[in-house]
């Protein structure tokens, strides 16, 4: 028998994007530790890109100081903080690589569970992680259980873990589903949903999810919240018949 594919031979071209926003105690032990677990994989090609969404505690110097060091990493700042699905769409914008991958720079995030996403690579156009376990305060759970069953009911999409930060994506599918209108949180279900009516293969892996250990969660904000709703709905209306990737029916075949 021959030996099992690389990461090499599945993906070989790969961009990494990190959304940070206010994120100093974190970035650099996220993204060093991300490197080397991409390193050992045996990359041929990787591009790094960091978001500094208008981060105001050093973040964007950060940010810099890292690409210095690593001629790989790339840095885009937005003068203001605009919202994680601005930071994902500046993030997608600069990729090149034939690969995408994006996860959160709070380092919640194994990102050793990157090789479970890369061994679906030949089967598959997306591969999402879900939370096994999720480490965060009961509020937040409670907050994305509820988010998570609101968004399948409204968009009719069958994933576990709508929001969960860890998706590896094929370059061409992202761009045939371009453009991505949503600024706020609601940009992870317009991503998926739009994927999937696209005809895009999709697979779930079950990734771990740790506790953070410094810095401060956003997402929960009333203004985070009273924003995604408003926005899950206006995507609501743009995917109805007539409105283009939108006219897939929600009752495809199940492919996830």
């Amino acid at each position: 028998m021959g030996a099992e594919p690389s990461a090499a031979d599945t993906v070989g071209e790969l961009t990494v994007f990190f959304p940070a926003y206010n994120e100093s105690e974190n970035l650099g032990r996220t993204v060093t530790s991300a490197i080397a677990v991409l390193d050992a994989l045996g990359l041929r090609d990787l591009q790094v890109v960091l978001i500094d969404d208008g981060s105001t505690d050093g973040t964007g110097e950060i940010a810099e100081a890292l690409a210095r060091e690593d001629r790989r990493i790339g840095v885009v700042h937005h003068a203001t903080n605009r919202g994680y699905g601005a930071a994902l769409k500046s993030g997608f914008a600069a990729a090149s690589r034939e690969w995408i991958f994006y996860t959160d720079s709070d380092g919640q995030f194994d990102l050793a569970d990157i090789a479970q996403l890369f061994s679906y690579a030949d089967s598959f156009d997306a591969i999402v992680g879900y939370r096994l376990r999720r480490s965060d305060n009961p509020v937040r759970k409670i907050n994305q259980f509820l988010w998570s069953r609101l968004v399948r009911r409204v968009l009719g999409i069958d994933v576990r873990d709508v929001d969960c930060a860890f998706k590896l994506i094929r370059r061409a599918n992202v761009e045939r589903i371009a453009p991505l209108v949503s600024e706020g949180a609601v940009i992870s279900a317009e991503l998926l949903v739009k994927l999937d009516r696209s005809g895009a293969r999709l697979k779930q892996v079950g990734v771990r999810h740790h506790p953070r250990v410094a810095g401060k969660p956003t997402g929960g904000s009333p203004y985070v919240i009273a924003r995604a709703l408003r926005e899950l709905f206006v995507l609501r209306r743009s995917l109805r018949p007539g409105t283009g990737v939108g006219d897939r029916p929600v009752d495809a075949p199940e492919r996830l």
